[in-house]
């Protein structure tokens, strides 16, 4: 159990450091996207017929697009250039084989495609097990959440009844953390401090991600149970804070109702005078 905690421990430390690789990519492509606006990659293939234009639409409605990852942040090449965009000179990399895509992929999900590979999928990789694309999409790249987990996509392979315990397994959490997230979320935004527990929830999250790719139902649910333990512990910080402002609300009507009172008994004095 001490292994198992301290293996944990060293593994949201990890994806603390991943993670923060990750936003580098992703800063930096929205940066070049607001400098310069889209790349002409999707300006030319979105003016194509229907075969070279449908990525563009599929990508318009993807996790990437939604955080500023266009074309060459995944197929490389010159962002800038037409005539050079798809040059190998300039970086372009094009389509990747089967075998080769959880590692296209790995370049910014260095840690998902270690739990991939781990995984009995990622020992399937080139033996007609699924790839990263499988579940997540190519240009409409879905989100990782555990909707991906459903029974029209687990049973194109095999039956459902292990991804379904593994999916019950890890729901409570994810509801657990989307609550935390959206209390932090409001704290914030009446000015309260949530830096550390943003980054503590943050890494939280990526320890509970990594765990979407293990098909081994007993060790989800121990590392739900140790993930739960952790959201707790930031639960009790969000409580402490609910209490601090509930007594300051508190506090503050009734020095409102004080003043009300005063000035209530010097208009009576005032009468009584008059």
């Amino acid at each position: 159990m001490k292994y198992g905690k301290t293996a944990m421990k060293l593994r949201v430390g990890l994806y603390a450091l991943l993670s923060l690789a990750f936003v580098t990519v992703i800063t930096s492509s929205a940066a070049f996207a607001q400098e310069n606006g889209e790349p002409v990659c999707i300006e030319c293939h979105a003016k194509m017929p229907e075969k070279y234009s449908e990525p563009v639409k599929l990508w318009r409605g993807s996790i990437h697009a939604e955080n500023g990852i266009y074309c060459n942040g995944c197929h490389g090449g010159d962002p800038k250039d037409a005539v050079n965009a798809m040059s190998p000179a300039r970086g372009f990399l094009g389509a990747p084989k089967e075998p080769a895509i959880p590692a296209f992929c790995g370049r910014c999900h260095v840690g998902v495609m270690n739990d991939y590979l781990a995984s009995a999928h990622g020992r399937m990789l080139g033996k007609g097990g699924p790839t990263c694309v499988t579940c997540h999409g190519n240009h409409q790249v879905v989100k990782a959440s555990l909707d991906l987990i459903n029974e029209k996509s687990c049973s194109r392979c095999h039956s459902y009844e292990r991804a379904a315990l593994i999916r019950d397994a890890m729901k409570e959490t994810e509801t657990t953390i989307v609550a935390i997230d959206g209390r932090i979320s409001v704290f914030k935004k009446i000015g309260t401090d949530t830096d550390k527990l943003e980054k503590e929830l943050f890494a939280v999250r990526n320890s509970f991600h990594s765990l979407f790719h293990n098909v081994n139902v007993e060790l989800v649910k121990k590392e739900s149970a140790w993930i739960q333990g952790d959201l707790k512990k930031i639960r009790v910080v969000l409580d402490k804070l609910d209490d601090a402002r509930q007594k300051r609300k508190i506090a503050g009507a009734a020095v409102v109702s004080l003043m009300l009172l005063i000035a209530l008994v010097l208009h009576l004095l005032r009468k009584t005078f008059d």
